[in-house]
């Protein structure tokens, strides 16, 4: 087999079509080879547009593993989990995601105009669902390259409480949503203990990409640089332009300096009011991902309290 994704549809088609199972495949550069020979004219087979795009961003790839990997989930998309795709958890899916990432960073670029940063794709007079629409086909920095997709703000038009943290996670990248991982559900919990019900807010980051580096199955998150940030800062302010919110909340040093200046100090600052030209009332307090960094149970305990104290003084101002 040419190692082509052209080369590998037709492959798998035919492997399917003849009903033949991913273990008594074996890809090679000749060609699968199998227990059963795969019927030549290959039947019509209704495949996740999800998956097809995975498949041929995956298929440059120099592993050799990719060919068994892909046919592997594909089968499994088609007899076993119709929403495999959904389950992020599972380890093909992982690592489909983690050898697409790795094959974006390697893709040439050549063809691409340099990063403009975010102002150009920001669309004028926009409400929040024009907004989101536009960002989703955000070139401005090169973040948009490895991330899954563009993870926009969600919430209210209406909210008088806007959330900020620095940038979307391995889940919420995967999910398309803001804080839904580990530190979304911390976040969760701290909001309804000093009883501010999260349906009312809106919640957003500062950079709209997830930033990470891959590390075999695992994409591990990393800071995301002054430049991201200004080039993802016009979608922020398009946001805070249409919601006009009473009540900014920086989650974290990042979402802080974004917001309050690069000389801002998150655990000297944290817990105070202040005005900037966003909201009357904008506080700065930990990210919920600090909270989970703790080094043991007791750290965790005292930085959440942190977290609840300062989003207790947003519930009373609110």
């Amino acid at each position: 087999m040419r190692p082509t994704f052209e080369a590998w549809r037709a492959a798998a088609r035919a492997l399917l079509d003849a009903g033949v199972e991913p273990a008594e495949v074996v890809w090679a550069p000749a060609g699968p080879s199998a227990a059963t020979e795969p019927a030549p004219p290959p039947g019509a087979v209704r495949v996740p547009r999800r998956f097809v795009d995975l498949a041929r961003e995956t298929a440059p790839h120099p592993d050799p593993r990719r060919w068994q990997l892909l046919y592997r989930v594909l089968w499994r998309l088609l007899h076993e989990a119709p929403d495999l795709l959904e389950r992020t958890a599972d380890p093909d899916v992982r690592a489909l995601v983690a050898l697409q990432a790795e094959a974006r960073r390697a893709k040439p670029a050549l063809d691409e105009p340099p990063p403009t940063g975010a102002t150009p794709f920001v669309p004028a007079a926009a409400d929040l669902a024009g907004l989101r629409v536009a960002a989703a086909r955000c070139t401005g920095c090169d973040l948009h390259r490895h991330a899954t997709q563009m993870v926009f703000g969600q919430g209210p038009p209406d909210a008088r409480i806007v959330l900020v943290g620095e940038q979307p996670g391995d889940q919420e990248d995967l999910r398309g949503a803001p804080f839904v991982g580990p530190a979304g559900a911390v976040l969760d919990r701290a909001l309804a203990e000093v009883g501010l019900a999260r349906e009312r807010l809106y919640v957003t980051n500062a950079v709209k990409h997830f930033k990470f580096v891959a590390r075999g199955t695992r994409r591990i998150h990393q800071t995301p640089r002054a430049s991201e940030l200004g080039a993802c800062r016009p979608w922020l302010e398009a946001e805070l332009a249409v919601i006009q919110p009473g009540i900014l909340v920086c989650l974290g040093a990042t979402a802080a300096r974004a917001v309050l200046g690069p000389e801002f100090r998150l655990m000297r600052e944290r817990g105070r009011f202040v005005a900037t030209r966003w909201a009357a009332l904008t506080i700065a307090t930990l990210h919920p991902s600090a909270v989970l960094r703790g080094e043991d149970a007791a750290a965790q305990e005292r930085l959440y309290q942190l977290l609840v104290e300062d989003l207790r003084a947003v519930a009373r101002a609110a």
